[in-house]
């Protein structure tokens, strides 16, 4: 899936991974969430979907690691908790849920790799990706066959789940 910032993408993505497990899915990855303080965005937390183990992306305070915009991305997490997510999920899971592939995430070699193995396995890739991003790994993903890209809007937002749902689905059956 794909749309401009605060669209829905993730929440789309949070709805849909609850009613696959409910078909009797295991769905494994990693899901992001930004993290707000008195009402101000301080940055992004990740978490492994099968575990539960949680960790930053990126944070206003985080002391060391790439910038982007007033964040530091923590690449320690993102390494570990991130990518692991996805290796893990490739061995044990029927299907591989990603939020996000953006930026700060292809900040990580370790994330681009367990992501690159991700998309040219068997299973079924649910993901969310950056508006507008554009690079070399996001730009092949794009143009696969067996790639589909939805564009999350206000109009369809509150059911796409069930769209996706029922797609990935028939992936498997």
């Amino acid at each position: 899936m794909t749309g401009p910032p605060g669209i829905g993408k993730t929440s789309v993505l949070r709805r849909a991974v609850p009613e696959l497990k409910n078909r009797d899915y295991d769905v494994g990855g990693m899901i992001c969430r930004e993290v707000r303080e008195g009402g101000l965005r301080v940055g992004f937390e990740i978490m492994d979907l099968s575990t539960g183990q949680r960790g930053w992306l990126a944070h206003v305070n985080q002391s060391t690691g790439p910038k982007i915009g007033k964040y530091r991305v923590n690449l320690t997490d993102l390494d570990v908790i991130g990518a692991g997510s996805i290796l893990d999920a490739l061995q044990n899971a029927d299907i591989l849920a990603v939020d996000e592939i953006g930026p700060m995430e292809l900040l990580s070699p370790a994330f681009s790799n367990a992501l690159l193995k991700a998309v040219e396995s068997s299973k079924p890739l649910l993901g969310t990706i950056h508006y507008r991003l554009s690079n070399s790994l996001v730009d092949s993903i794009k143009m696969r066959e067996d790639t589909e890209i939805l564009k999350v809007t206000y109009e369809n937002r509150e059911n796409l789940q069930n769209l996706i749902v029922d797609k990935i689905s028939e992936c498997l059956i």
